[in-house]
């Protein structure tokens, strides 16, 4: 089951919330997704660490629900 970008952009936001999110379905298959998100919340924080607290957000969908997503931080 694939996972609608609408959906991806929610978990997101409930972890981070001043998030925001632009999110490219590159395939056309709702399931492999790139994303570019920027958030306060990053400052100060490692690339893996940013990146890490966006996978936390999806709540063990990615690898399941959602088969791939490519992830760009920034700081705000």
């Amino acid at each position: 089951m694939a996972l609608p970008i609408e959906e991806i952009k929610k978990l997101i936001i409930s972890s981070i919330p001043d998030a925001t999110i632009e999110i490219k379905d590159l395939m056309g298959d709702n399931n492999h997704y790139s994303a570019n998100i920027k958030s306060k919340m990053f400052n100060g924080l490692t690339r893996i660490e940013q990146h890490k607290l966006v996978y936390k957000s999806l709540k063990g969908k990615m690898g399941n629900e959602l088969h791939a997503l490519s992830i760009t931080t920034e700081e705000k």
